[in-house]
């Protein structure tokens, strides 16, 4: 039987979002609804994608009795009251990164679910590409060694973008992009420190930031991140026997190099053009939330509620330490 996927925004992430859904056998994936702000925007976006529904409100959505799961593609400072929303209405979710704008609405987002007996994942796609899971298996199996060091690093050009750069928007690097370097560095251990540098752009939002995390038995990972210019965008395990690579584009990985053998893993092509690189990735995730939702789990072993906790909580001292304060902090 297919979940029935109601959308939340008619942004272009939900666009990408599903197109990718697309991808996947339609006996399995269902889009049945969409719900915006605006009534124009929700009809017009679900005569692109074949939706049968379109609501003016995310309210008029939650009450969508036909609804298994929700996809909220707000941008960052409305995913807990849009998440609380719906979960109160007994909705699953797949909520975009980052699940929250700091460790305290995280953790009322995680209450949230546990309270109202829902799913609850936060859509960090690039932990559900096969690359990654290839990554995962070759950790477990000792390929590499010792691991002694992760690197990774995402720069990219954005200080035209408003959503990037404005602080009420949520922007900033490393809550915007940089979440994806530190999610690839850690895999549910804390560190022992979180040492952080940068600098902010006049809006009060960090323009690049270094972070630096150390781990026990002399492990250290390095994360970069920056929204003024463009980076190599890799990721590199180094371990005692051998190097685990992601050559580019590490936030959405279609390519691994494992001392120094490369290995491609293609995506499908999208029935509609895209608004962001290898968004029919996203199909991954949506994969892992049918899957969690056929065995009755209400959270992902690929991105577990802790998992999301530990990364807020990381990003949190990371900001403390480069003067990132947004309003959500002191509420």
């Amino acid at each position: 039987m297919a979940i029935r996927w109601g959308i939340c925004s008619a942004g272009r992430i939900s666009h990408d979002f599903t197109v990718a859904l697309k991808t996947l056998p339609p006996e399995q994936h269902q889009v049945v609804a969409v719900g915006a702000r605006d009534l124009t925007h929700a009809q017009e976006f679900a005569q692109k994608h074949g939706i049968p529904r379109a609501y003016g409100s995310y309210e008029e959505l939650a009450k969508d009795p036909e609804i298994d799961v929700v996809y909220v593609g707000t941008i960052h400072p409305h995913h807990l009251s849009v998440g609380v929303l719906f979960m109160n209405a007994k909705k699953n979710l797949l909520c975009e990164k980052p699940l929250a704008m700091n460790l305290k609405e995280v953790r009322e987002l995680i209450a949230s679910a546990k309270k109202n007996d829902v799913f609850l994942m936060e859509a960090v796609w690039t932990r559900f590409f096969p690359a990654s899971a290839e990554v995962r298996r070759l950790l477990s199996r000792d390929e590499v060694g010792e691991v002694r060091l992760v690197r990774a690093d995402f720069g990219a050009s954005l200080l035209h973008v408003s959503r990037a750069v404005e602080k009420h928007l949520g922007g900033g690097a490393l809550i915007d992009i940089g979440i994806y370097c530190l999610q690839f560095v850690f895999s549910g251990e804390k560190p022992e420190r979180v040492q952080a540098t940068g600098f902010c752009l006049d809006t009060g939002v960090d323009e690049a930031m270094v972070i630096t995390l150390v781990f026990s038995g002399h492990r250290m990972a390095v994360c970069t991140c920056t929204i003024s210019t463009d980076l190599p965008n890799e990721a590199v395990i180094v371990g005692t026997k051998g190097t685990i690579k992601i050559p580019a584009h590490m936030w959405c990985p279609t390519s691994l190099m494992v001392n120094g053998v490369e290995t491609q893993y293609p995506l499908p092509e999208p029935a509609l053009p895209l608004n962001f690189m290898n968004s029919t990735g996203m199909r991954y995730e949506a994969e892992e939330v049918r899957h969690c939702l056929q065995k009755g789990l209400k959270e992902s072993s690929r991105m577990s509620h802790a998992d999301s906790a530990l990364l807020a909580e990381i990003m949190d001292e990371a900001r403390r330490q480069v003067g990132v304060v947004y309003s959500q902090d002191s509420q």
